[in-house]
């Protein structure tokens, strides 16, 4: 489903991603991890066509989208959300979600329709008539969540879901992912909480410096040296068993 072929991004004389490479596909959950300014942001940001890199291919669907603009990768069943999330505070959850389902219709029934059932996926139907400003932090993040599936994705980039979330909200947002895959919609997310990335992922992939050095199940990962040394020993070690 999803090709990502030695992509390059340079700002100036920084190298932020270098030679990274990537498949994910129908229904896969891969998990992107590794220290701040690792590059994982960089790299969601080529992919969705929010950058355009210095070299590399992105393939998606059998289709090259390098260079495309988001709303047109969007439109191919491409979507993802953002780690700082900032919703339409004075519009509703329900249009807020709308906002999303237009980028397939203009239609404003078939957009509702669309919207209302990205809300029942997620299982936000009550909150529907709330003004998005309303939503605490957990709220916010399955809007974005929302927001994205009405675009009805093949593939979900999720940076940093879980930020924020309390252990019992964490819980939820993690069976709402598994949802979603078992729907056969591929997620490639970037976590720093641990507890998510090794509880969803199937396969983990670890940026450091802009490159990849490693990839491989939970179970290999958190035995590797090289990203022990480089981005585990940052974090709990409890975390991450």
């Amino acid at each position: 489903m999803l090709e990502v072929q030695g992509i390059v991004k340079q700002f100036g004389g920084l190298t932020a991603v270098n030679d990274f490479s990537l498949s994910l596909d129908r229904g896969d959950i891969v998990g992107l991890i590794g220290p701040n300014g690792a590059g994982k942001t960089t790299a969601f940001n080529v992919i969705a066509g929010f950058y355009r890199p210095n070299a590399g291919r992105v393939h998606f669907g059998g289709r090259d989208i390098t260079g495309l603009r988001p709303d047109q990768i969007c439109k191919l069943g491409l979507a993802r959300t953002f780690q700082v999330v900032r919703p339409f505070g004075a519009l509703s959850v329900l249009e807020n979600v709308m906002i999303g389902a237009y980028a397939r219709t203009n239609d404003k029934a078939t957009a509702k329709a669309k919207a209302e059932e990205a809300l029942e996926a997620l299982g936000m139907t009550d909150l529907a008539e709330r003004a998005a400003r309303d939503l605490p932090i957990a709220g916010r993040k399955r809007l974005e969540i929302a927001r994205a599936l009405a675009t009805e994705p093949q593939l979900l980039l999720l940076d940093e879901t879980m930020a924020g979330l309390r252990s019992a909200e964490t819980d939820e947002v993690i069976e709402m992912v598994r949802k979603l895959s078992q729907r056969g919609i591929a997620i490639l997310l970037v976590e720093h909480v641990m507890k998510v990335v090794m509880s969803l992922a199937q396969r983990i992939v670890v940026l450091h410096h802009g490159e990849k050095i490693a990839e491989g199940q939970p179970s290999e990962i958190v035995r590797d040296r090289q990203v022990i040394d480089a981005y585990l020993g940052e974090v709990e070690s409890d975390a991450a068993r």
